[in-house]
């Protein structure tokens, strides 16, 4: 197993709110359908911005 490789950030919530935004990892459907096909940047790059979804939702404080 590589050391970069970008682990799915799913804690089993899985639950889209009305933006389809999952209230578990809050990451968009999209993003969760396609996470297999995805490369290891853009993993990191959808990682990124679910971290930013919860923060601004005020569910991750810093």
């Amino acid at each position: 197993m590589s050391l970069n490789k970008i682990e799915s950030p799913c804690i089993g919530v899985c639950v889209l709110d009305i933006n389809d935004v999952c209230e578990g990892c809050y990451r968009k459907a999209d993003e969760i359908g396609r996470w297999s096909i995805l490369s290891e940047e853009t993993k990191r790059e959808v990682v990124n911005a679910s971290v930013q979804r919860a923060k601004d939702l005020g569910r991750l404080i810093e």
